[in-house]
């Protein structure tokens, strides 16, 4: 009966449905829904926690590198270039979904770059660390120290990133 119903109604035409059908995939789920989800204390503690910790443990893998000064300013220079391009990357990333939800188009070429300059940073520094001559425990130290900076990048990234967005939507309901 309520199916019989919904076939009668005046509203119910073929390119009506089709246009509510097109606005309801431009408009994301729940957006009538008016409320900022934050993420909680504890969590943001932990993300910084994380993250001073993992840069805690880079610097001193690095300030007690065994070799040359070359070799420690290298690993340096490979380590803040790895975090630099983590941050661009993330950006990138949060911004390609942003302007496909918009139906916007993104620079050519872009997604490539940060792409690029993420693989270089990573495969230089991982080249880097696995061409130097330095106890293989200590290597390893290095090798997840690095990770781990990494992995902390990407979290902080989100979190600040969603902070961000959450202080934005306040904004914008009037809060």
């Amino acid at each position: 009966m309520v199916a019989t119903d919904n076939a009668n109604r005046s509203d119910n035409t073929a390119p009506e449905r089709a246009e509510r059908h097109e606005r309801a995939e431009r408009e994301p789920r729940g957006a009538h829904i008016r409320w900022v989800v934050r993420d909680t204390r504890a969590w943001q503690v932990q993300v910084w926690v994380s993250f001073a910790l993992a840069v805690f443990l880079c610097a001193v893998g690095l300030s007690w590198l065994p070799g040359s000064p070359l070799d420690r300013a290298f690993m340096v220079m490979g380590y803040v270039f790895c975090l630099s391009s983590v941050f661009v990357l993330s950006k990138a990333i949060r911004d390609g979904e942003q302007a496909r939800r918009d139906r916007q188009p993104e620079t050519p070429f872009w997604r490539l770059v940060v792409w690029g300059g993420f693989a270089v940073a990573m495969g230089l520094t991982g080249w880097g660390l696995a061409r130097m001559d330095v106890n293989p425990a200590y290597r390893a130290y290095l090798g997840v120290s690095w990770l781990y900076l990494v992995t902390t990048a990407f979290t902080l990234a989100k979190t600040l990133r969603d902070r961000f967005e959450a202080d934005l939507a306040e904004r914008g309901l009037g809060r």
